[in-house]
């Protein structure tokens, strides 16, 4: 059973830096890849970044050059370090695990990933 555990969530001044944390535990034997989404009040659920297990980074425009994803070796830990934050930028966080093998421009779709952390809330204040 694939496990994830999202950390490090809270409150921020905009122009601040957070840095969220995900426990994974129990890939599934098909899985190459993380992500980070995010999802607003009444917005649809968006992909941000994601890593694969070569570490090769996709990232959505919108969080470009101010985000930062990354694994560590054993791929057990996520993070997302997030600098530069925006009042937009707040929203519920999810890590995800899953499976990816097409085109780039289609990476962050959720339809990619089966498995989902329970989220964590991210506050950004003017």
């Amino acid at each position: 059973q694939v496990r994830l555990t999202e950390y490090g969530g809270g409150s921020v001044q905009a122009g601040g830096s957070l840095t969220l944390s995900c426990a994974v535990s129990g890939y599934s034997n098909n899985a190459n890849c993380l992500a980070w989404f995010r999802q607003a009040p009444g917005e649809e659920r968006e992909g941000i970044a994601i890593i694969y297990f070569t570490d090769y980074t996709i990232y959505a425009d919108s969080v470009k050059d101010r985000f930062t994803i990354s694994q560590d070796n054993a791929r057990t830990m996520l993070y997302l370090k997030m600098t530069s934050l925006k009042p937009e930028d707040s929203a519920m966080y999810y890590c995800a695990a899953g499976t990816h093998h097409g085109l780039a421009e289609y990476a962050l779709r959720p339809d990619h990933f089966p498995y989902w952390g329970q989220g964590i809330e991210v506050t950004v204040s003017s």
